[in-house]
């Protein structure tokens, strides 16, 4: 015996999607820039130093002296001779006034004055001596001004270039729904 069938025999329908996706770009341009730097200002002002040298007391030992020193030592020399020239002579003729002391008075006065000139300095020393040259220094004076300026910068900036494409989305209907019946009996 044959029972009787039904067959259902069913589709589903399909949809077919098809997308482009979306394109973005971006550019962005650099920015202008302008920067100017005003030179620093610098002034130096300079004193130049002075060393002075004074080396009169070295040449005055070693015997070089200028006229007017020469002048004035010959000057005093020869009134210090003078006054021992005069004094010898006074003290000389005091003795002679005593001559009748019953001394040798003539003998003595004779032999001093040839002991006087026979007398010699025998003294060893530096010429010129330590620290007869004199030195004087003042040293420079160095003044610094400066003025810096501040630097000028100007910045342009620029957009962003955007360019959008939007994606699309196409949907369409790939199979239709279908049923099918069938029937054996």
């Amino acid at each position: 015996m044959q029972v009787p069938q039904i067959r259902l025999q069913s589709q589903q329908a399909q949809i077919e999607l098809q997308t482009r996706p979306a394109t973005q770009t971006i550019e962005q341009p650099k920015a202008q820039m302008d920067i100017q730097q005003p030179h620093a200002e610098l002034q130096i002002h300079t004193i130049p130093g002075k060393l002075s040298i004074d080396q009169t007391e070295a040449w005055e030992e070693m015997d070089i002296k200028s006229v007017f020193r020469r002048t004035e030592e010959n000057a005093q020399y020869g009134k210090q001779k003078a006054m021992e020239g005069i004094a010898r002579i006074a003290s000389e003729g005091d003795q002679l006034m005593k001559i009748e002391n019953s001394r040798k008075v003539i003998v003595e006065q004779s032999a001093q004055r040839a002991l006087e000139n026979q007398t010699f300095d025998t003294n060893i020393t530096w010429i010129p001596s330590f620290f007869s040259v004199k030195t004087d220094y003042q040293p420079a004076e160095v003044t610094i001004d400066w003025n810096t300026h501040q630097a000028n910068i100007n910045v342009k900036t620029q957009k962003p270039i955007i360019t959008y494409q939007p994606g699309e989305v196409t949907a369409r209907l790939k199979q239709h729904q279908a049923l099918n019946i069938d029937f054996t009996l």
